[in-house]
Parts: structure tokens; sequence; C-alpha cells
């Protein structure tokens, strides 16, 4: 049998890890959206369709997962996205998603991966 390459345990597991956060629609649009940028809850809720109570939620786990981070300013609380591998794996995954949907634009894909 040819050579394989297999991943270390703790990688394998980290992996899962991510993909079990990365199951709920809400927090790839959310992790989609900090990605270009920091934004505020009532942004995010806004920009997701979803409640400020719901993206609050999401977003713990998101930063207990160290997907995200946070900045203050005042009251306010800023969120951004702190892996662009995660990005660059939500772009793949939207693409793709784009192809199985047909809804690919004419000038290429709308998720593309950073330069």
């Amino acid at each position: 049998m040819p050579e394989r390459q297999v991943p270390q345990d703790d990688h394998a597991h980290q992996a899962a890890q991510t993909f079990r956060l990365l199951t709920d629609p809400t927090r790839i649009k959310l992790l989609w959206v900090l990605s270009q940028g920091e934004c505020s809850v009532g942004d995010l809720a806004n920009l997701v369709g979803a409640g400020a109570t719901v993206v609050s939620q999401h977003l713990a786990k998101l930063r207990l997962a160290g997907l995200v981070s946070t900045r203050r300013e005042g009251t306010f609380v800023f969120y951004s996205g702190t892996s662009h591998h995660v990005r660059d794996l939500l772009a793949e995954s939207l693409a793709e998603a784009e192809h199985a949907t047909g809804t690919r634009r004419p000038g290429g894909h709308r998720y593309a991966p950073r330069d």
C-alpha cells in the first residue's frame, strides 16, 4: 500500500470540534460577516436576520472556541473573526454550495478565499 498521511489525533480532534461549531447556518453567517470586519451584536443580528439574544448565544460559543474575539468600546462590544483559515474553509464551503444550488454568479464565485 502506498504511504499516506494521517492527521495527528489532536489535530483531527480540533478539526472535528470546529466542524461541530459550523453545523449551524447562523454561525456560518456570523463567521462569514466577521471575517470581513468587526461588528456589534445589534449589527450582526440585523445582517443575519436573527434576534440579538440568539446572536449573543452563538457568539459566546464561538468565542469560547477561539473563533471570534471581542473589543470593548464604552458599553459596546465589537466582535471579529480570529482565523483566516476558518474564513478560507467557509469560502470553499460556500462556493461549493453555490455550485450545488446552481446560484453561481456569471462573474465567478461570490465567496472567494483571500489572496
